[in-house]
């Protein structure tokens, strides 16, 4: 916990002096252009990666990058997708995987997780996925669990579909969505082809 004070200290003393305009604007006004759904692992930071202010991403951590497909449920990721869209009136939603995401892995190398069960249960909002990937298979352990990967951005884009303010902002054509794989020992990002979300 002291790095972590330590770290709100630094940020008071080094870095919100050069921000104090900005978050003065951002105190009254809250404006993102974009929704970011990435992994809840911490080696994936979308501000970092896509180098934005506060206030420019509206972003949504999931273990696994996963979004449920919209049903009766009320659930805190779908009443989130429903603010940015239809309430903040974002343009563009990122869908972003990434590089040795520990989801993916378990599913991908079938790790037995009987210890976690609200995981496991959780994980199976990868099923689509799963079975995209499974129609590919790939040689490697290592190439499993990246078609793994980028199989689930394009499932969970089609997940993101079927939430009824995407749903109307699509058609209406004021949003875009967008699928990203990040590669964390490079540093770069690959987007999912449209074809592939589509499949």
């Amino acid at each position: 916990m002291q790095d972590l004070t330590d770290g709100v200290t630094r940020f008071h003393r080094d870095v919100f002096p050069a921000k104090a305009d900005l978050f003065a604007r951002l105190a009254t006004t809250h404006r993102p252009k974009t929704l970011f759904i990435g992994c809840s692992d911490a080696r994936v930071v979308p501000e970092l990666i896509t180098q934005s202010d506060p206030g420019e991403l509206f972003v949504i951590r999931t273990a696994g990058n996963l979004v449920p497909a919209y049903g009766s449920g009320r659930d805190g990721i779908a009443a989130s997708i429903e603010y940015a869209v239809a309430v903040l009136h974002v343009t563009d939603i990122v869908i972003c995987g990434h590089s040795s995401c520990g989801a993916m892995t378990a599913l991908a190398e079938g790790h037995d997780l009987s210890d976690a069960p609200v995981t496991a249960d959780w994980l199976r909002h990868a099923d689509a996925a799963r079975a995209r990937a499974a129609a590919a298979p790939a040689a490697s352990g290592a190439d499993r669990v990246a078609a793994l990967v980028r199989a689930n951005v394009a499932a969970q884009l089609q997940n993101l579909n079927t939430h009824p303010s995407v749903a109307r902002a699509l058609a209406d054509r004021s949003v875009t969505l967008h699928g990203w794989v990040f590669d964390i020992a490079t540093g770069t990002v690959e987007p999912v082809e449209a074809t592939l979300a589509a499949a």
